[in-house]
């Protein structure tokens, strides 16, 4: 399934899309009628977010011996 997402300032194109893709079972046309703020924002209730170092090396634990 692909998903045809239309912004919410385009509200021509999503009928133009929509008409494109009727015969098409694959494509979904979608409007994005979101009106809250983007979810990756600078601040968020007052707390600076800083992203997750990927690249750290993961501790390996030693897997316990289960009981039959």
């Amino acid at each position: 399934m692909i998903y045809c997402v239309i912004p919410r300032d385009s509200t021509d194109l999503f009928g133009r899309m929509a008409e494109c893709y009727r015969d098409n079972p694959d494509v979904k046309v979608i409007f994005d009628d979101r009106a809250t703020p983007e979810r990756r924002q600078e601040q968020r209730n007052g707390e600076t977010r800083f992203p997750r170092d990927r690249q750290r090396k993961r501790v390996a634990f030693p897997l316990r011996a289960t009981q039959s």
